[in-house]
């Protein structure tokens, strides 16, 4: 008769093996991996029951202070490094655009706006005007790619963080690429910013003496039929925080300057005061359906 009593020596073999029956492959692996993993981690720390429960109260209250706005849980995710490593393992670049993280507040559609057009409504920060293509590996053009962009606005703050405050959609926008794969766009020089703190995951990186921030970056999300997509961030270069993101999302192909051009001619083509920063971003995606 096999013993399926539980002992400490036994924990992970007796309950993983209670997820035999599990239908699904896939979720029989996961749920036995977890169970593996979770219960060596236990021995090895010799968890106590005082710090069960505060893990337990801690998840509670990370469930209960999100929304439909604020997802503390991604929150989570990404200052343990996980978002960044699922979305590694799953968005392999070899040559295309590197991924990184979706971050928490691509909560709400961008609006569909004209190539060119000004996402910055709020009238705040140093304008810039963001150029780029889009293309394949071999470097054709990737005609009518549609690029998602959003950022926070020149005191650190997401459109959805303050509601009223803020113009609904600022500094956000859905571009239509051109027949060239071309796109451009008018917003501001990003900045750098917290994390919110005023949750569980805050009160987990005072306690554990780690930073919120957040290099100055924009986000990027692109996509187009039998392409897959990315999502992506352009990272400004001499940043704060360039070296030490919270949620660990720099990747240095992602980095870059973003020049003062004096240059009145195209200042004037592109609707922006000379003199003006600037910035180009080549995004390259690699054949596949459109995820």
């Amino acid at each position: 008769m096999i013993d399926r009593s539980f002992s400490e020596e036994r924990s992970a073999e007796v309950v993983a093996d209670s997820f035999d029956s599990t239908p699904d492959p896939r979720l029989r692996t996961l749920l036995q991996s977890l169970v593996r993993h979770l219960h060596a981690f236990i021995k090895e720390v010799e968890l106590t029951e005082a710090e069960w429960a505060a893990a337990i109260n801690f998840l509670t209250a990370t469930g209960q202070i999100s929304d439909e706005v604020r997802q503390e849980f991604i929150l989570l995710s990404d200052v343990l490094g996980v978002s960044m490593l699922v979305e590694t393992i799953n968005h392999r670049a070899g040559e295309a655009t590197e991924s990184t993280v979706l971050g928490p507040f691509h909560v709400v559609s961008s609006p569909e706006r004209a190539l060119g057009a000004d996402i910055a409504l709020d009238g705040k920060g140093e304008p810039c005007l963001v150029t780029g293509r889009v293309h394949d590996l071999a470097g054709q053009p990737v005609p009518a790619a549609t690029i998602d962009v959003w950022q926070a606005n020149d005191d650190g703050f997401y459109d959805v963080q303050q509601p009223g405050l803020q113009p609904e959609r600022n500094l956000r926008g859905l571009f239509t690429a051109d027949d060239d794969g071309a796109f451009w766009f008018r917003t501001i020089v990003p900045r750098y910013y917290p994390i919110p703190q005023d949750g569980p995951v805050g009160d987990l990186l005072r306690a554990s003496g780690r930073h919120p921030f957040r290099p100055a970056h924009i986000h990027f999300l692109v996509t187009a039929p039998d392409f897959r997509s990315v999502t992506t961030h352009l990272f400004v270069a001499d940043s704060a925080y360039i070296d030490s993101d919270a949620v660990f999302g720099v990747k240095q192909s992602l980095v870059r300057m973003f020049p003062t051009v004096d240059d009145p001619v195209t200042a004037d083509k592109f609707g922006v005061t000379n003199p003006y920063r600037t910035v180009d971003f080549t995004i390259v995606l690699a054949p596949g359906a459109l995820i």
